[in-house]
């Protein structure tokens, strides 16, 4: 699956969680939580492959600092004057040595203008699940939030300009993760991690799935009734 696109990734996720039913019995309704791109591959599966069939019984799917709208960054790794400067920044933290986005075809995906990314927009969401969407922001304005972009997150512009941004985790902005009709669940870092609060580092994009006040709000909609 190394390099599989968002529709292989979605009909393997289908693939267990079928397999899993069929291992516990259990046909009622799931939880899906998700990181990042893996919220897009899960919205492929429930609002693109079973959108209208509504096969798939999900309760509702977290998903953490998600690019709902397609990535900025991913645009941004082709730009002719910057990409190779922002690859070289993110090698050995949020890319690969040898960094080739034309030749990653999740990059692909992720891109505003995919196809990928038009089949989620034209599909929608669903009303018979409850969407949540965890995402982190960086008020104090504290360089050690990602200090790869100076505690910034890099955003395309309307206009085609770039600009970057304290609503965002340093990879995806929150006009990114935006859906239709829901509300963001904005977790914002503290000044400098004192009192009970982790540090500011913790709150950035690649942290999330680690940062306890993150876990504690995930658990927080796990163990509640949705509305």
């Amino acid at each position: 699956m190394d390099h599989a696109d968002i529709v292989r990734r979605a009909a393997a996720l289908q693939a267990y969680i079928h397999d899993m039913r069929d291992g516990t019995g259990y046909a009622g309704p799931v939880d899906i939580v998700c990181h990042s791109v893996g919220t897009c591959i899960t919205r492929y599966l429930l609002e693109v492959m079973d959108g209208t069939a509504r096969k798939e019984r999900v309760r509702q799917m977290i998903g953490l600092g998600p690019p709902n709208n397609g990535s900025s960054l991913a645009e941004l790794f082709h730009d002719p004057l910057m990409g190779g400067k922002i690859i070289d920044r993110l090698t050995g933290v949020f890319v690969p040595k040898g960094f080739d986005p034309a030749g990653d075809v999740i990059v692909q995906d992720v891109r505003p203008a995919s196809p990928a990314m038009h089949k989620l927009r034209s599909a929608g969401i669903r009303p018979d699940i409850t969407y949540r969407i965890l995402v982190t922001a960086n008020p104090w304005k504290s360089p050690d939030f990602f200090s790869l972009f100076e505690g910034k997150t890099w955003d395309l512009d309307s206009d085609g300009s770039w600009q970057k941004t304290w609503d965002g985790d340093g990879i995806v902005t929150h006009r990114e993760s935006q859906l239709p009709g829901i509300s963001l669940d904005i977790l914002p870092a503290g000044p400098d991690g004192s009192g009970d609060l982790p540090p500011p580092d913790q709150y950035c994009h690649i942290n999330l799935p680690k940062n306890p006040v993150v876990m504690d709000r995930i658990l927080q909609y796990l163990t509640q009734p949705v509305p």
